[in-house]
Formats: C-alpha cells, structure tokens, sequence
C-alpha cells in the first residue's frame, strides 16, 4: 500500500471541496476583531505613556519646586502682552532681589492683594544691601505702575506658555481629578488584565464565552 503524499491529500481535499492543509483554510472570522483588539491596545499603549511621561513632568515640577524654588504663576489680564498674552502659565523662580536687572519680568507680591508681574524699569538700593526698590511697567502699559516696589525676593519669569492657563485651572477642579482618576484606573486595568494563556501561545483574540 502506498503511502499518501502531501500532494495526493490536496487532490483528494479538493475533489470534495474541502482546504487541504491549516495554510489553504479561510481567515477565521475573529481575524477581524483581532485587529480590532490591536488597534485598541496600540492606543492604550499610547495613553499610558502619555500619562506615564504627566506624571514624570508633575515630579519634576515637584522637586524643583522644593529644590529650587520654581513654580508656576497664571496670567489673568493682559497688562504683559503680547510678550505674556492673557491665560498663559508662566514658569518662576525665586531669587534675591539684588539678582535682578532692568528689563527682567518678575512676579511682587502684594500684602492683601494679588502678585504682580511686570517688567522692571528701574531699581534703587533699599534700606538694606538685600533691599531693593523696583519700577516696573506692563508691557500692554503706557506707564509705571502708580507706586514703587520695596523688596527683598521676587520671582523672576524663566519661560511662558501661552494658552493652557484654563486647562491648569481644570485640574483643580474635584470633578475633572475624579474623572481623570477614575480613566486612568481602567486604562491601566484594561491594558494590563491578563490573557488567556491559550490565546497567547496561539497568537489569536479570546472570544466571548
């Protein structure tokens, strides 16, 4: 008795209509949703790097907030435009008022009133070395501020960024922390809940029971 070859079995598989070897069959039809489920984990992959890299930004917003003394200021009005339009976020550092020159845009604050940040266009000695006194001036302005500032520290603008100041406001609001709490937390438990084993070693998607 012969014994039947590869060829032989794909002539009879034909004769009777049927696929001859796993490679001739059909695409199965959860090929489809394979895909689907690819697509979706590509962009949860994505997400969480986006969140990943969020929380990095936020950590080292932290550090240097403790190390070096910078932090962020919010531009209501636009008494610095177009230099520092209104909404902008404005990254500050503070230093020593004797490290200031003219021309520098710093933040003042205010007993019992809101910072100011201005450039400055002027500075005399204090009654003190480590005391200054500082003109300044929006630039949307056509003069001085009405009074002098007597200080010791200010913050002094290193870069802004227009625009994401209503954004930065979002975020302190209860509702939009909880939301973001509550998406991240699924993101991480969708991308991360484990597979069937079988349907890892295959390559193929689990289907519903």
């Amino acid at each position: 008795m012969s014994t039947p070859t590869r060829r032989s079995l794909r002539e009879q598989a034909a004769s009777v209509g049927m696929p001859a070897s796993p490679r001739d069959a059909p695409a199965p039809s959860g090929s489809t949703r394979g895909k689907r489920r690819g697509v979706g984990r590509v962009l949860a992959d994505i997400l969480l790097w986006v969140a990943a890299i969020a929380g990095v930004v936020c950590m080292v917003l932290v550090v240097l907030a403790l190390t070096a003394n910078i932090t962020l200021i919010m531009f209501r009005t636009g008494s610095m435009s177009p230099t520092i339009p209104a909404g902008s976020v404005a990254v500050v550092q503070e230093v020593a008022a004797s490290e200031i020159e003219v021309g520098d845009v710093v933040t003042v604050d205010r007993v019992g009133d809101l910072p100011v940040t201005h450039r400055v266009t002027s500075i005399s000695p204090g009654a003190s070395d480590a005391e200054r006194v500082l003109t300044m001036r929006g630039d949307a302005n056509a003069g001085d501020d009405p009074y002098p500032y007597t200080v010791q520290t200010v913050r002094v603008v290193l870069f802004s960024v227009p625009g994401i100041a209503s954004a930065i406001v979002a975020m302190g609001n209860p509702y939009v922390l909880g939301g973001l709490t509550i998406a991240a937390t699924a993101l991480v438990v969708w991308a991360f809940w484990p597979r069937s084993s079988t349907a890892r070693r295959r390559g193929v998607p689990e289907e519903p029971g």
